[in-house]
């Protein structure tokens, strides 16, 4: 990325952060780059474009540059390594409630599913990892729950109904219930 894209991007960053999604104008993010609005059309072709960008380029420094693909430890409980990886994850939008407000939004934009699907390939390995050696049936369940909790959380929060602070230990409490259960029943 050259020196004028990383600005635009990080103003986009800022006013998301600072202002909300709707204050994110193209003209205003070309006004501070200190660039054309000609130089920001030629990278993206509309404001979602560029709005999705600037969410990847910051999940990808701030959500995912802490994954790491590592198989439980001997003994380690299914619960203690997907909550290492879940609250690597969600920490940052702890920090920064705005950005998820932001990515709730563009996600259901047009060309909000790249948001998704970058989320899937960074994670799916260090998910694959972390359940090795568990049952696959158990692994689809908890796909399906755990997905449908995060998006319900995730727009919850979005929506004002709740606080960024009760995302993570929603989703814990669930990761430990389910896990118990198959790790009781699967004789572990």
């Amino acid at each position: 990325m050259d020196s004028s894209e990383d600005r635009i991007l990080g103003i986009v960053v800022e006013i998301l952060e600072t202002q909300g999604y709707d204050a994110v104008q193209l003209r205003e993010v070309a006004r501070r780059a200190r660039v054309s609005l000609a130089t920001i059309y030629k990278r993206y072709a509309t404001r979602d474009e560029l709005i999705l960008a600037a969410l990847d380029s910051w999940m990808a420094e701030n959500r995912y540059s802490g994954v790491v693909s590592h198989p439980r430890v001997p003994g380690e409980a299914v619960y203690t390594a997907l909550m290492r990886l879940y609250r690597t994850l969600f920490e940052p939008w702890e920090r920064h409630p705005a950005m998820l407000t932001a990515y709730v939004r563009a996600r259901s934009a047009p060309g909000g599913d790249t948001l998704v699907r970058r989320g899937l390939d960074v994670v799916g390995p260090a998910m694959r990892a972390a359940l090795s050696d568990v049952d696959e049936g158990f692994i689809t369940d908890l796909d399906v729950i755990i997905s449908n909790l995060v998006y319900g959380l995730s727009a919850r929060f979005a929506a004002g109904e709740i606080a960024i602070t009760d995302i993570l230990p929603s989703l814990d409490r669930a990761v430990y219930w389910l896990t118990t259960g198959y790790e009781k029943a699967a004789g572990r």
